[in-house]
């Protein structure tokens, strides 16, 4: 009566590995081989399954990895690199949430600064926590942090 512990997400990797191997796809299937791997050492540190929230955030850090990688190797005039990390980032974006678009990251902003009550960048920790919470990987918190930095600036 075990329940099935892995996630949808994990799932939808593993039957596209499949699903590109049938097709040729050695580049895709490398990619999501190495996205799987990534989610499985995350499985072993944690001694736990991972959810779609943690297939998530192993996928948004490995996103996150190829931008900076794609940036230095601009940086040193690497364009097929650059290219390789690109197509790398179009693979694993495919498994991610659409981000909100900016004004919806604005209102978002907007509303957990007025429920919290929050009036002072003393509340900045409270104010980044809630939107961690409501963004759902949908916001980046990187970006927006210098957003509600500046709403709560003192007046």
């Amino acid at each position: 009566m075990a329940a099935d512990t892995r996630s949808s997400l994990k799932e939808r990797l593993q039957d596209d590995v499949k699903a590109a191997l049938r097709a040729g796809d050695k580049a895709r299937v490398g990619i999501l081989r190495m996205a799987l791997a990534a989610i499985q050492q995350r499985e072993v540190d944690s001694r736990e399954p991972l959810d779609d929230g943690g297939v998530q955030n192993v996928l948004e850090k490995m996103v996150k990895q190829r931008h900076e990688a794609a940036e230095q190797f601009e940086k040193g005039q690497r364009e097929d690199l650059v290219e390789q990390e690109k197509a790398e980032i179009v693979v694993l974006t495919d498994y991610l949430p659409e981000p909100l678009s900016e004004a919806d990251t604005i209102a978002l902003v907007d509303d957990v600064i007025g429920e919290l009550g929050a009036s002072s960048p003393r509340d900045m920790g409270r104010v980044m926590g809630e939107l961690k919470q409501r963004g759902g990987g949908r916001v980046d918190l990187g970006k927006i942090s210098g957003l509600v930095r500046s709403r709560l600036q003192s007046p």
